[in-house]
């Protein structure tokens, strides 16, 4: 299968320049000017429209088990939102519950997302430790292609990573050439914190950021720096929200340390506000964690992207409806937590981003894919346009409008966060494995056509020297690898 996109301008994290992509079996064959094609191949009309990378969202949670309930969106409904928008990867997580196998958590979201219709990935997380943890990930690092861990410091009594286990996953980390990510919540202080507001009469989703200040976060965030700064290895926070957060970020960057930090769409453009509204659902509706911060964290965020500061943008992609958020009625801290946003975040940071001059074109394509490629270690095959890369594409129509709705999306969801807002700047085309799955509003995303993504470890020599030290070592000495 082949096809041909002509007449656009190509955008790359590095430049912008007029030319044709030609597409076969999958892969970017070719760019150049009026290139010639084979016969027969499909011709795609992209003038006055840019060729970028696909989006890929480092920071999803498809189907996801939480809170007492399961997330209402699947991993082919999720990631077929996904490629309406933009989107033509995930990175989701595995998530054990306490003293479950890594691997048969990593077994059983594998088996679940097979009929993804994008191309997927995985962070795992480490909710516990012992040597079966430390042995699972040499495995999973070594023979499933996952190069990175997540820690979650907040959720007290479910699956929040005291400062033991953060140095235990760290060190390994380290060992094995893989980035520690982290959810950074001081979570002793949000249960405490709850509990007063609990005991003050406070209920409802206004008590959800009061019990989650922007200090706790802060806090959060520089003791991993720190830990990590210990341990010798790079970091990448997740769902960055505040100005505390940033700070410690900015202050390890410029120590020269490796830190990384992601932020949502969700945080650039939602404010604090709607905790305070009136109405039960739409306030628990936006309740997730970090919760959404009033505008000087906004601004912040901006600032943080257009300094380099902050590398990625997410969504946090984690969908539970209106009847899901009922459990929390009378307590805001049983509120499930999540929003969704997978189908509208390229949109809205085009919109918000580009028109609004505080992102450049290629800075966009660097937030929004070629920067999570490249430190999940999978670039240039995603994240950019060029020969031998996947042919995961989005034609980008920057005069096309859509007013977002949760009446219209493709989430399989019943709110949208982002409910109302007209956006300037969007997918015409997506491709995927050099297949057209998106076109002019009409979405051709076909079940399980998604492939596994394997992300090699940042220590080449790890996987050399793991199997040779197997084929040497007792085997009291083999399960530490």
């Amino acid at each position: 299968m082949s096809i041909v996109i002509r007449g656009g301008t190509v955008v790359t994290a590095e430049r912008t320049f007029a030319a044709d992509v030609y597409c076969e079996n999958s892969k970017i064959a070719a760019i150049g000017e009026n290139l010639e094609v084979p016969t027969g191949a499909e011709v795609l009309d992209a003038t006055g429209q840019y060729i970028m990378p696909g989006g890929i969202d480092p920071h999803t949670h498809m189907q996801l088990p939480f809170m007492g309930t399961v997330a209402s969106e699947d991993f082919y409904t999720g990631t077929a939102a996904g490629l309406a928008g933009g989107n033509t990867s995930i990175i989701d997580f595995v998530i054990p519950a306490p003293q479950q196998p890594l691997m048969e958590a990593y077994n059983q979201w594998k088996d679940w997302a097979e009929k993804s219709a994008a191309d997927y990935s995985f962070h795992v997380a480490v909710t516990w430790w012992d040597e079966s943890v430390e042995e699972d990930m040499g495995t999973l690092v070594r023979d499933h292609g996952v190069n990175s861990f997540k820690h979650f410091m907040a959720y007290k009594n479910a699956i929040m990573a005291d400062d033991e286990i953060l140095v235990n996953s760290f060190r390994r980390c380290m060992e094995l050439g893989a980035v520690p990510t982290v959810h950074a919540e001081n979570g002793e202080l949000v249960f405490q914190l709850q509990q007063q507001m609990l005991a003050k009469g406070i209920t409802g989703p206004e008590g959800h950021p009061l019990s989650r200040p922007p200090a706790v976060e802060g806090e959060a965030a520089n003791r991993a720096i720190r830990i990590a700064q210990v341990m010798n290895v790079p970091i990448y926070i997740v769902h960055v929200s505040c100005k505390e957060s940033l700070d410690a970020i900015v202050r390890a960057r410029n120590e020269g340390q490796r830190v990384f930090g992601e932020c949502l769409a969700g945080h650039l453009v939602v404010d604090d506000s709607v905790y305070r509204n009136e109405d039960f659902e739409f306030a628990a509706a936006h309740v997730m964690s970090p919760p959404f911060r009033s505008s000087e964290h906004q601004t912040a965020l901006w600032q943080g992207l257009q300094s380099g500061n902050l590398q990625t943008t997410a969504t946090d992609h984690c969908c539970f409806c209106a009847d899901q958020k009922a459990a929390g009625k009378d307590d805001f801290s049983k509120i499930p937590n999540g929003t969704a946003g997978v189908e509208d975040r390229m949109a809205v940071l085009w919109d918000q981003g580009v028109n609004s001059g505080r992102l450049t074109m290629n800075e966009f394509v660097e937030v929004t894919s070629a920067n999570a490629a490249k430190i999940f270690n999978i670039y240039p095959r995603k994240g950019s346009v060029s020969i031998g890369a996947d042919a995961d594409l989005v034609v980008w129509d920057p005069e096309g409008t859509r007013t977002i709705s949760a009446k219209t999306h493709h989430q399989n969801i019943d709110f949208n966060i982002f409910e109302g807002r007209t956006v300037k700047g969007i997918p015409s085309h997506t491709l995927s494995q050099g297949k057209v799955v998106w076109a002019n509003g009409e979405l051709r995303a076909e079940k399980g056509a998604g492939k596994y993504i394997h992300r090699p470890a940042f220590n080449p020599m790890f996987d050399a020297l793991s199997k040779q030290a197997e084929r040497n070592a007792p085997t009291a000495v083999k399960r530490k690898l």
